[in-house]
C-alpha cells in the first residue's frame, strides 16, 4: 500500500520526498487501526471532521440506501435529499437564514460567500484575520492569515488583514480578556476606517480559529464585530467549516455567543466527512438580492444526492443521540479540566484553551518568553503519542485535542493520560 501511495499519490501541503503516510486500515467510533490491528484513539478526528466518529451505522446505511435510489443528478433538478438537507440546516441556523447554497467543500463555500457579498454590496474589499485559515482556493487562500498564504498571495485579491484577539500572544499588550477584546475591536474599527467602509464588501471570520490555534474569542468580541459590520453595511461571514456542527459544543460556534452573521460557511462536520459536502447559509436579505438577478456561480455536484443523504443522516443522528450536548459536556467536565491539570504539571505547556471538543495545548521551551518548541520536539511528541496508541493532530507548536463529538468521558480521560506521558518528551526540551 505504501509503495503504491508513494509512486502515484501527490500529497497536499507536503514535500513529496519527505513523507511517510500512516496507513489506516479501518475505524469504528472514536478509534482507527492500522493493518497490523493496532488501535489508536483518534484525537484528531482526521482533519477535525469526523464529528460523529467512524462508521456510524445510521449514516453508512443512509449512504447505501441512497446509492440504490439515485447516485447523482444535475443541480438544476430538484431532489428530495437536497431539499431535506437544506431544510434541516436552515432549521439549525439562526433565525432569518433560510436558504442554503451547496458546495463540495469548505474552501468553495468561502469562495461563493465572498462572491455573494461582493455582488450584494457592490464593493470590492474583503477583511480577514491574520491568525486564520479559510481554504486553498484562490480567494480562500488569500483570506488565510497564516504562513500558508504567502506562496500563493498575488496581492491582487482585494484582501486586507487585521489582528483578532488572542490574549496569550496579544499584539495589543493586553493583560486581561476584557482589555484584549476592547483593544482588538478598536483596532478593527481603525482598519475599517482607514480602508474606507464604503469599499469593504465583507468581513470573513472563523468563529473560533481552527488550525491557526483554536482561540475562542473573548466575551463581547463577536458582538462587537457584528455591530461594526452592521454600522458600515459590511457583510459578516462566519466561517464555521471546522467549528460548526457540534465541534464547539453547539450546532454553530457563533451560537455560544448569540451572534447572527449574514452568511455562514460550513463543511466537514455536516457529513462527518463521510462524503464531501460544504455550503453557504444565506440570510434573507442577501438571498433576496438574487431573487430576480442571476447568481453567477454553480458547481456540477452542488447538492449531490449521496452527500445530502449523508448530511441528513448525520444531522438526525446528532440530534437524536445528543451528540452536540455530549461534546459540550465532555469539554466542560473532562477535556478542559484535564488539560489545565496537565498544564499545571508540565513546564512545556504554555497555554491551553478551547471549548467543546475543540482544544489545544501550546508547547513552549520557555514559559516566560513563550518560546515555541521546534519541529523536532513536535515530531518526537507525535511519535510518542502514536506509540502509546493516540492519534494526535498537531499544528506548529500545538497539540490540538479534537476528538469526535461522540467521545465518552472514559475515552477522553484515556486520551489525556496518553498525552500526559507523551508531554514528558516536550518537557525535556524546556531544560535544554
Amino acid at each position: 500500500m505504501l509503495a503504491r501511495e508513494r509512486a502515484h499519490v501527490f500529497h497536499s501541503w507536503s514535500a513529496q520526498n519527505h513523507i511517510a503516510p500512516m496507513v489506516i486500515a479501518g475505524g469504528q467510533g472514536s478509534y482507527v487501526w492500522d493493518p497490523s490491528g493496532k488501535r489508536y484513539l483518534d484525537f484528531s478526528s482526521q482533519l477535525v471532521n469526523t464529528n460523529i466518529g467512524h462508521q456510524h451505522p445510521r449514516v453508512v446505511a443512509a449512504i447505501k440506501a441512497q446509492a440504490d435510489i439515485l447516485c447523482t443528478v444535475a443541480p438544476q433538478h430538484a431532489n428530495d435529499r437536497r431539499g431535506e438537507a437544506a431544510e434541516l440546516i436552515a432549521e439549525l441556523a439562526p433565525a432569518g437564514m433560510n436558504k442554503v447554497f451547496f458546495t463540495n467543500a469548505g474552501a468553495e463555500a468561502v469562495e461563493h460567500a465572498c462572491r455573494m457579498a461582493r455582488l450584494h454590496t457592490g464593493r470590492p474589499k474583503l477583511l480577514a484575520a491574520y491568525r486564520s485559515y479559510h481554504g486553498a482556493t484562490t480567494t480562500a487562500i488569500n483570506l488565510t492569515g497564516d504562513a500558508r498564504r504567502w506562496q500563493s498571495d498575488t496581492g491582487t485579491a482585494g484582501v486586507v488583514h487585521f489582528f483578532g484577539p488572542f490574549l496569550y500572544r496579544s499584539v495589543f499588550n493586553a493583560r486581561t480578556e476584557e482589555e484584549e477584546c476592547e483593544r482588538a475591536l478598536a483596532h478593527l474599527a481603525d482598519v475599517i476606517a482607514f480602508e474606507g467602509p464604503e469599499t469593504i464588501a465583507a468581513l470573513v471570520l472563523e468563529a473560533i480559529p481552527g488550525t491557526a490555534g483554536i482561540m475562542p474569542p473573548p466575551q463581547g468580541y463577536l458582538a462587537g464585530v457584528r455591530e461594526l459590520c452592521s454600522r458600515h453595511g459590511i457583510v459578516y461571514i462566519a466561517d464555521e467549516v471546522m467549528a460548526g456542527f457540534g465541534r464547539a459544543g453547539a450546532w454553530f460556534a457563533v451560537d455560544n455567543w448569540g451572534v447572527v452573521p449574514d452568511l455562514i460557511t460550513f463543511a466537514k462536520g455536516v457529513t462527518s466527512g463521510y462524503v464531501p459536502l460544504g455550503g453557504v447559509i444565506i440570510s434573507d436579505p442577501i438571498a433576496a438580492t438574487f431573487g430576480e438577478r442571476v447568481y453567477p456561480g454553480g458547481l456540477t455536484y452542488s447538492g449531490h444526492p449521496l452527500a445530502c443523504a449523508t448530511a441528513v443522516a448525520t444531522m438526525r443522528a446528532m440530534r437524536d443521540e445528543g451528540i452536540v450536548e455530549n461534546a459540550a459536556r465532555v469539554g466542560q467536565t473532562v477535556l478542559g479540566p484535564g488539560l489545565r491539570e496537565l498544564a499545571a504539571r508540565h513546564p512545556s505547556v504554555g497555554d491551553v484553551r478551547g471549548i467543546g471538543v475543540f482544544w489545544c495545548a501550546e508547547l513552549v521551551s520557555d514559559r516566560a518568553a513563550k518560546t515555541p518548541v521546534d519541529g523536532a520536539v513536535m515530531n518526537d511528541v507525535v511519535r510518542s503519542c502514536k506509540a502509546l496508541g493516540l492519534l494526535p493532530f498537531t499544528a506548529a507548536n500545538r497539540v490540538h485535542v479534537v476528538p469526535p463529538c461522540i467521545i465518552d468521558e472514559g475515552q477522553a480521560r484515556a486520551g489525556l493520560e496518553m498525552l500526559d506521558q507523551a508531554l514528558s518528551v516536550a518537557d525535556r526540551a524546556v531544560s535544554r
